[in-house]
């Protein structure tokens, strides 16, 4: 299990960037989800880590 954490804004972000953190299902700052790892979630994590923190459970 991960734990993803929204730590940034996405203000000021280009499209897929925001687009990709609503698909995780973060609104706002310090709200978090519990997923299933996984490649395709990676690949998500990837793309905007430098707006989210992410802890192994």
């Amino acid at each position: 299990m991960v734990k993803v954490t929204l730590v940034k804004s996405t203000i000021g972000e280009v499209k897929s960037v925001k687009e990709t953190v609503a698909a995780l299902g973060l609104k706002k700052i310090r709200s978090f989800k519990t997923f299933e790892d996984s490649p395709a979630l990676r690949g998500q994590i990837k793309k905007v880590a430098h707006l989210v923190k992410v802890e192994e459970e």
